[in-house]
């Protein structure tokens, strides 16, 4: 059974990068054993075949675009990443929030908001992307805008 599970944890991975967490949870219905999954696992660590740290680099990368770091660190998270590495990962990806959050903002709205409903839909949209609320404020407000 273990060659199956093997290989059904290469074939996941041969898609996308997963964390520990998220691979576990996909290979454990094949089985009954959870421990011949684990050794599959550190199998693959051991090998580097699979990285807590690659995945979260490159979920912060892709997902940066789009997102702040509270939603990301939180997604992470979720994944099953332990906080020391989405903590380096995050403290290495070198934007600050408040200019993910301008960049954003800029390209889904480009102007200061004419009255309160305006303020209201782009507050909400900075909130679901996963900022801060002192940086939202301050990209909405046009505080220091540097566009």
């Amino acid at each position: 059974m273990t060659s199956a599970l093997r290989n059904k944890a290469l074939q996941h991975l041969s898609r996308r990068d997963h964390s520990r967490a998220e691979l576990r949870l996909k290979l454990l219905p094949l089985t009954e054993n959870p421990d011949e999954v684990d050794t599959v696992l550190d199998d693959f660590i051991e090998r580097g075949w699979q990285s807590d740290a690659r995945f979260a680099e490159q979920w912060v990368f892709y997902r940066s675009q789009r997102y702040g770091p509270q939603r990301l660190r939180a997604e992470l998270q979720q994944k099953g990443v332990s906080g020391e590495i989405i903590s380096a990962v995050m403290e290495e990806h070198g934007n600050t929030e408040l200019e993910q959050a301008r960049a954003l903002w800029h390209k889904k709205f480009g102007t200061v908001p004419r009255d309160i409903k305006e303020k209201n839909k782009q507050l909400r949209f900075l909130v679901s992307r996963g900022f801060s609320v002192s940086v939202i404020y301050r990209v909405v407000g046009g505080e220091d805008d540097s566009f």
